[in-house]
């Protein structure tokens, strides 16, 4: 046992020391662990801010000038006033603007007779995301102002108003109260980057014996094919844990002040066994591979659909049926689901052991799969 422990330590050893000498595989970890999710968290928003507008205003009112003032930052942005439809959908036709707002002959008149009136709104969702919240927060100013026309008109004014029945909405918005895109940005960022190195890492560790073709020396030493695979595995699932924990002291918490709610020995706890499950998908490439860009071509084909059925990018309540009951056989899917559950939420082990032990299973038998096949080569 001690000799078992002694060549573990020894290869683990060496493993590391390759790694650092390794300036392709260095440049890589610094990049995705700083600079990729600084970038994540701080250029990648859904938030609705300075959609450009058009307004063709064919009335020329007060009330329609009254209505056009409340597009007002940071949500929109009034380019241009126009008094010619054609001219405006042209330009919105070309993309160089988001919405067209068209305030109709009479408005105001109609108004003041007491009479229905409709205002125009085309938007460009070509953005689904972004045009379907523009479009909610233009109904929401034409629906307020409407209410206030309304008020006016029957003569309420704020103390009659306080005195009626009526429902309030009280919402609570909790983990993320002010909404912040960068806190769920850079921690998807940090969750798929430890995905996509838990199994590039080991399996360009494991193409490099390949090309150096040191794999036939390891193949005839006094090592068992397991002693070969298990340091590979340990050394890079630690330097997956140094850089989580450069991007979470250098990078979430000073830059984006994401509130750790949660344990973080137990977020580092839950990296470790979701970098050792998940390194079986490495061990799986590094079998098909012969050479780094083999690795990296098929680092994209099996990353692309973890990420679609993790519900980092589509919340699973949107996808179909079919595609929902498949999330569970993605890893990143219970990662997410730990890894927010731990840093925003602060739950701990007693909420989260089911899901922890789901990945767990998983990543078992992916490990003893990729296990399976990388020690056939020793044969």
């Amino acid at each position: 046992m001690r000799d078992w422990l002694r060549r573990l330590r020894v290869m683990t050893t060496k493993e590391l020391l390759q790694l650092s000498r390794d300036p392709v595989l260095l440049i890589i970890l610094a990049w995705f662990f700083t600079a990729d999710i600084y970038i994540a968290g701080s250029g990648i928003s859904m938030e609705v801010k300075r959609a450009s507008m058009t307004v063709v205003d064919l009335d020329q009112s007060e009330a329609s000038r009254e209505l056009i003032s409340r597009f007002r930052a940071p949500r929109f942005q009034v380019k241009e006033l126009l008094f010619a439809e054609k001219e405006a959908a042209a330009r919105l036709d070309r993309g160089e603007r988001m919405l067209l707002l068209e305030i109709p002959p009479h408005f105001e008149r109609d108004l003041e007779a007491g009479r229905s009136t409709e205002v125009q709104l085309q938007a460009d969702t070509t953005h689904t995301v972004l045009g379907i919240l523009a479009t909610g927060y233009a109904a929401r100013i034409v629906g307020g102002y409407a209410t206030d026309r309304a008020l006016e008109k029957l003569g309420i004014d704020d103390l009659q108003l306080a005195a009626m029945p009526r429902v309030e909405a009280r919402r609570r918005v909790w983990y993320n109260p002010n909404q912040k895109d960068p806190w769920f940005m850079s921690i998807s960022e940090l969750m798929t980057v430890i995905t996509m190195l838990s199994f590039m890492l080991p399996a360009a560790a494991a193409v490099r014996e390949k090309e150096r073709g040191t794999i036939e020396q390891l193949a005839v030493s006094p090592l068992s094919p397991f002693q070969i695979l298990f340091p590979k595995v340990i050394a890079m699932t630690l330097a997956i844990l140094a850089g989580t924990a450069v991007a979470l002291f250098g990078i979430l918490l000073p830059v984006f002040e994401i509130p750790v709610k949660g344990s973080l020995p137990l977020f580092f706890s839950v990296t470790a066994l979701y970098a050792l499950a998940v390194s079986g998908l490495g061990l799986v490439i590094a079998t098909l591979s012969r050479n780094l860009g083999q690795v990296s071509m098929l680092v994209i084909v099996v990353l692309m659909p973890m990420l679609l059925l993790s519900g980092a990018w589509t919340p699973p309540e949107a996808m179909p049926w079919l595609l929902r009951e498949l999330m569970v056989i993605s890893p990143l899917y219970w990662f997410i689901e730990l890894g927010y559950g731990i840093l925003l939420k602060g739950a701990g082990v007693a909420l989260l052991w089911k899901k922890a032990a789901a990945l767990g299973l998983l990543g078992a038998g992916l490990f003893g799969l990729g296990a399976k096949l990388f020690r056939r080569q020793f044969r």
